[in-house]
């Protein structure tokens, strides 16, 4: 299996990379992983449309395939996120930056996901993300870390 992170902007903080990092090790075992940082434009609400088109060029040129993360997708519970992840040999998450993402991203993506009915900030995200992944992979293998 095949999993690649695709998401706008560095990791800022600390204790998020190390969380980062912890969820890529337990990752490991079960599924190759990769994460490609965006560079994130920067500007104000008034450069929102250019920012988010710019970020999206960048995002297509990594991305195929994609499933996106957004406030506005579908919540699944960890079961049935597991499932997704099960019946895909390669899966691509797209998180896209504070302004969000283009209509054309939006578009194309494979099925919009949300995390949470809550605002996550970005690095937060990431780090659920990551724990979800691991998770599923647990309930694939029947491993105790879900009960």
């Amino acid at each position: 299996m095949r999993i690649r992170l695709i998401w706008v902007g560095r990791t800022k903080e600390p204790w998020a990379r190390e969380a980062i990092e912890k969820y890529s090790r337990l990752i490991r075992p079960y599924a190759q992983l990769e994460v490609v940082e965006i560079k994130e434009q920067k500007g104000g609400p008034a450069e929102r449309d250019r920012l988010v088109e710019s970020e999206g060029r960048r995002i297509l040129e990594k991305a195929s395939d994609y499933v996106l993360l957004d406030e506005l997708g579908k919540a699944p519970g960890s079961v049935d996120f597991s499932g997704m992840l099960r019946d895909r040999a390669r899966t691509e998450f797209v998180i896209g930056g504070p302004w969000g993402v283009s209509d054309e991203i939006r578009a194309r993506a494979d099925g919009i996901l949300s995390l949470s009915n809550m605002t996550l900030t970005h690095d937060l995200a990431r780090v659920v993300l990551m724990e979800q992944i691991y998770r599923g992979f647990t309930i694939i293998t029947g491993k105790g870390y879900h009960h």
